[in-house]
């Protein structure tokens, strides 16, 4: 029986594989532009599993799979009760006895993985508390199209060493990429987590730095990225993470420092005028919305190739 295949961090993908995917999410993405719409999922069915809010995530995999010729539908969690009304392992074996591929938008990465164990369909990691490896697609996209290539490119993370900075760190050991991550004590990555993202075989090229001063970290970057401070879940640490990360909003004066080729860089939703400014959010070094719009070509690359493509 062949084995399924998941996407539930990007150490389920081969380097040869991610390029495949970014492959397809161009051609895609070109036959967008030029009003192609491409039928190569005509009659697959895409669910999608939310237990949190969405914007960008939602928006991008049912107008993608719709592009391509499939259907998609919504499971909100008080829909179904995720582990609350049926067992995780029932939900699995039952959903993917009726869809093509799940897409789980989760509080826990426990549930993806459990979830995955019982599917006999591809299982999509949409974010979960440790990982976000779609939006890690998208990034990566955006930058290989900024700038030609993702060789020699070095981008830098300010603020909180979270799941969106993990998966970045991830896609980038596979693609050869320099990472500096600049974040406060108490919010950094652990080196055994570190050890665990990256990987035995980093790619040539790929390169990690811990610069703690925000100022210092994105000198000659070519990309700036950043991330709400406060999480969904996190709430009640509001107050405290402000204090501790009031020194790593990205202004106009740390652009200035990475240089007027850098481009900033942000997963939205963003909380402007705390990690970053009106000014740099709508500047022309932004390309916040390119780097959004990108979610659902890297996305559609992607279910062509576990749907059509992955062995």
């Amino acid at each position: 029986m062949k084995k399924t295949r998941h996407f539930i961090t990007l150490a389920d993908v081969n380097i040869n594989e991610l390029n495949r995917i970014f492959a397809l999410a161009e051609e895609t993405k070109a036959n967008f532009k030029n009003g192609i719409r491409s039928k190569i999922l005509d009659g697959k069915v895409l669910a999608l599993i939310f237990e949190k809010m969405s914007l960008r995530t939602r928006v991008s995999f049912e107008s993608g799979m719709s592009q391509l010729g499939g259907s998609s539908m919504l499971l909100e969690d008080q829909h179904i009760g995720f582990g609350k009304r049926e067992s995780i392992a029932d939900i699995g074996h039952v959903l993917s006895s009726m869809v093509d591929a799940i897409v789980f938008r989760a509080k826990s990465h426990k549930s993806v993985t459990e979830l995955a164990k019982y599917s006999s369909c591809p299982v999509i990691n949409a974010l979960t508390d440790l990982s976000h490896p779609c939006q890690a697609l998208a990034d990566m996209l955006t930058i290989k199209e900024e700038f030609g290539t993702l060789k020699g490119k070095k981008v830098v993370w300010v603020g909180d060493s979270n799941n969106v900075a993990a998966s970045l760190i991830e896609i980038a050991a596979k693609l050869g990429v320099k990472i500096v991550v600049s974040s406060p004590k108490g919010y950094q990555f652990t080196q055994d987590h570190l050890n665990k993202i990256i990987g035995k075989d980093p790619v040539e090229g790929f390169a990690i730095d811990l610069v703690e001063n925000p100022q210092d970290a994105v000198r000659q970057a070519d990309a700036v990225y950043t991330d709400v401070w406060v999480s969904m879940g996190q709430e009640n640490e509001e107050e405290e993470r402000k204090r501790a990360f009031v020194n790593y909003q990205v202004n106009q004066k740390l652009m200035q420092i990475a240089g007027k080729d850098a481009i900033f860089l942000h997963c939205l939703p963003a909380r402007r005028g705390l990690e970053v400014t009106d000014d740099v959010m709508d500047s022309g070094q932004s390309r916040i919305i390119e780097q959004a719009a990108n979610r659902m070509h890297a996305q559609k690359g992607l279910l062509i190739w576990l749907l059509n493509e992955a062995k």
